[in-house]
């Protein structure tokens, strides 16, 4: 007798092989069967008119803390994740010990829109190593999930506060030591940041930002040395186009550790191909040059929401980094004061802030969430049409919504989406240079919700716009970072593999939309969705989500590189 037989299914095995009808049979957390199931089971699951596909495998989130008060990873598992990457962008909880908790939860909040309040709460910080951290969370959450040495904690675990500058000769040998150390006790990989827009909670460019290239060829040839490994990275030009020496950083980092670098985030629209093009040149010139560079994508619009309390992207508006920097009150002192709020406005509007220049198109935002009794009218309706009918330009009018509001007004983002940009995105789905994720998951929770990335590309890319079959989406969210990363036994619905799997119905499955809910510790908020359609979610055979809702199991697996992944090497090297 097995334990599980859903019966009946639809089977999306996640290779882009056509669906086929058939029964799965699990035992003992593996797939033992696909096809006629004759065995005896313990239970079954009617899937009839449902689809059974692989679990789906999201490549950057930021679920590192949340995972301590929140085991499940929620809402991922709602929208069919199964397996998570954490550590991304840089940051990572681990290998610094608690002398710098204090320093890293505070650069959390801070580029990572995760309340404070909740960081401070939620984490119990008792490790020094990278593999006492991950010891912490074996058997304790809910999805598999492995993590990425971040460079802006390897480097104030080992620099403490001279991070905040170039390394020396020594400094560089001894980071190279301490990641030979976290990656021997399974971290994934190393991943960095030189974004503009990471800044820590003072303000200051965050540690990975001092690193010069030397630095980070030494530790990408670090990486090399381990088994199941790979690298992420952020540089300038992923939001404004890459300059020559970002495309030659990039294939360095590739051909240094053998391994595949993947980049975040490339934002495919109908109005900018040239720009998209270029993006994905950077992979063709890394493959012509012995590496493997590749763009993450998300099949979505971010549903962005603002705010001038946590500063998020917004932060990245040419000279705001400083401003987001200071107390609350001393903005609410700069925005009360004429000359201070035109300086901010004429560095938003100026040539300088690139793509991010669109945020400050005022009159468009719409006010989503208030709190001072004066500003409850203005919910719903935009910063424009307030101002118009206060006689008011929209910058002079949304500095009064804030500071009636002490800051934590927030402000949604409406993104105008074509049928084009829709075909525009699909074409960078299907590009062997990219691959579908990084929703970001666990991450900016005031901002934005994410883990929506994989039930929006099942409604809106195959159900009502036809831009991919159903085979074609289910293999994007599965195979296709399954093989990336070299994750074994998982991505497929195969016999041997993982019973990592989705039962969802395909004329329902859909996220739904984003609300606020307080349910962090120290009563702090977030942005969440949920999901519809999906029936049955397993993890290693056991359910995680029944009927659109978590049932609590904590099934899940920490991954470690070399034993739950194999290498994908490049360039010639093992």
């Amino acid at each position: 007798m097995i334990d599980l037989t859903i019966r009946g299914g639809l089977v999306v095995d996640g290779t882009g092989a056509l669906p086929r009808r058939a029964d799965v049979g699990i035992d003992d957390g593996r797939v033992v069967a696909v096809g006629s199931v004759e065995d005896d089971a313990r239970r079954i699951i009617d899937a009839d008119g449902r689809v059974v596909a692989p679990g789906f495998i999201d490549l950057h989130t930021h679920y590192d803390a949340q995972l301590f008060w929140d085991p499940t990873a929620s809402p991922s598992p709602l929208h069919g994740v199964t397996t998570v990457f954490g550590g991304n962008c840089g940051f990572s909880l681990a290998p610094a010990g608690p002398e710098h908790a204090d320093y890293l939860l505070r650069m959390l909040a801070r580029v990572e829109g995760m309340p404070l309040v909740a960081l401070q709460s939620g984490i119990d910080w008792t490790w020094s190593s990278f593999g006492e951290w991950l010891g912490r969370l074996d058997g304790a959450v809910g999805v598999n999930a492995g993590f990425l040495v971040g460079h802006s904690t390897l480097r104030r675990a080992v620099m403490g506060e001279a991070a905040d500058g170039p390394a020396t000769e020594d400094q560089v040998t001894r980071l190279q030591d301490a990641l030979h150390g976290a990656l021997a006790e399974g971290a994934m990989g190393f991943s960095t940041s030189q974004a503009p827009t990471h800044n820590d909670g003072d303000g200051r460019p965050v540690p990975s930002r001092f690193a010069d290239r030397s630095e980070l060829e030494r530790l990408a040839t670090v990486v090399g040395d381990h088994p199941g490994t790979t690298v992420e990275m952020i540089v300038p030009g992923c939001l404004n186009g890459f300059t020559d020496d970002e495309v030659a950083l990039l294939t360095s980092m590739s051909v240094r550790s053998g391994r595949p670098v993947n980049w975040n985030v490339l934002a495919a629209t109908a109005a900018n191909p040239e720009g998209t093009a270029s993006q994905l040149a950077a992979s063709t010139a890394a493959e012509s040059a012995g590496g493997r560079v590749v763009a993450l994508t998300l099949p979505h619009t971010m549903d962005l929401r603002l705010s001038f309390e946590h500063g998020a992207i917004l932060d990245g508006l040419p000279g705001w980094g400083a401003f987001f920097g200071s107390p609350v009150p001393d903005r609410i002192a700069v925005l009360s004061n004429p000359a201070g709020r035109r300086a901010l406005d004429e560095r938003a509007q100026s040539d300088e802030a690139g793509v991010l220049r669109f945020l400050a198109d005022w009159g468009r935002l719409v006010i989503a969430e208030t709190h001072a009794p004066e500003n409850r009218p203005f919910e719903g309706r935009t910063v424009g049409e307030v101002a118009a009918e206060q006689g008011l330009d929209s910058w002079e009018a949304i500095c009064r919504i804030l500071v009636a509001d002490k800051l934590r007004t927030g402000f949604s983002v409406p993104i105008p989406v074509t049928d084009a940009d829709w075909a525009a995105r699909a074409r960078t789905w299907r590009d062997a240079r990219a691959v579908v994720g990084g929703s970001d998951a666990g991450a900016h929770l005031d901002t934005m919700c994410g883990a929506v990335y994989s039930t929006t590309l099942l409604a809106e890319g195959v159900r009502r716009r036809g831009l991919v079959t159903l085979e074609e989406a289910v293999r994007l969210l599965t195979d296709v970072p399954a093989r990336l990363y070299g994750v074994v036994d998982r991505g497929r619905v195969a016999e041997g593999y993982c019973a990592d799997l989705v039962v969802f119905d395909p004329a329902r499955v859909g996220p739904e939309p984003m609300r606020s809910r307080h349910d962090l510790p120290g009563g702090a908020g977030r942005l969440y969705a949920g999901a519809t359609g999906m029936g049955h979610v397993l993890v290693n055979g056991t359910e995680v989500v029944t009927d659109d809702t978590l049932t609590g199991a904590l099934p899940g697996t920490v991954l470690r590189s070399g034993t739950d992944t194999r290498t994908v090497a490049v360039g010639g090297r093992a």
